[in-house]
């Protein structure tokens, strides 16, 4: 009997102690999903470099994974409330990376296209930088506002960079993407100019407005949390 109650509360103290390494794992999930992409894209550079067999679809898979990532990580942390500033930043650092990655490899893959095209992507990538130096230069923070309009010239980049991955160029979906992306990138920096503190999740310039004025912004749930 005495064997049996010291197994029983061996057991009950390995039960415990699986359930709150559980419970602990679920609040990892945005940072695991977050951390995803860096693996991501160095395999994703790997692969454009080495061309190993099926390299395209691969990386195509990849950078599927990698949206995936981005999309979820944000939806997680709200629904586990652990969606942080510090983690938003986090989210926006890596993302750069993730995508910046994703071009060299595009390039590395389709030379002649960014050759072709070389002013217009310079034209998006100054504007870019732009976005995270005003950020840095009036709040010593890089750029997280996450706005609803970016994300979805985030799909187009996405598409783009996509079909050119996959056939070599992009005429109609690469115009639709730089005119999008010239656009979304000014509006960041307006509501950069707009606000007077550092705010992460700022869905539009309205709502920069309405937060300089210091009233209180409907965020959704799910995207803007």
């Amino acid at each position: 009997m005495h064997i049996c109650k010291c197994a029983e509360l061996i057991t009950n103290k390995y039960t415990f102690v699986i359930i709150t390494l559980l419970i602990n794992m679920k609040y990892k999930i945005p940072l695991i999903l977050i951390y995803s992409r860096i693996l991501f894209a160095i395999i994703i550079i790997l692969l454009a470099v080495f061309k190993i067999e099926y390299y395209r679809s691969t990386i195509i898979t990849l950078i599927v994974l990698g949206l995936l990532s981005d999309i979820f990580d944000g939806i997680v942390a709200r629904q586990l409330k652990i969606s942080t500033p510090k983690l938003r930043r986090l989210d926006s650092t890596i993302d750069q990376v993730f995508w910046l990655a994703i071009i060299v490899s595009t390039y590395i893959i389709a030379p002649i296209f960014f050759k072709n095209n070389l002013i217009m992507i310079l034209l998006v990538i100054l504007l870019e930088a732009a976005c995270y130096a005003i950020s840095f230069i009036k709040f010593k923070k890089e750029v997280a506002t996450h706005a609803i309009a970016s994300k979805i010239w985030t799909l187009f980049l996405f598409a783009t960079l996509l079909q050119v991955i996959a056939m070599g160029n992009s005429v109609i979906l690469f115009q639709i993407c730089f005119y999008l992306g010239i656009l979304t990138r000014l509006e960041i920096i307006f509501i950069l100019f707009i606000l007077n503190n550092w705010t992460n999740d700022v869905p539009t310039v309205y709502h920069a407005v309405l937060i300089k004025r210091g009233k209180e912004i409907k965020r959704h749930k799910l995207f803007n949390g």
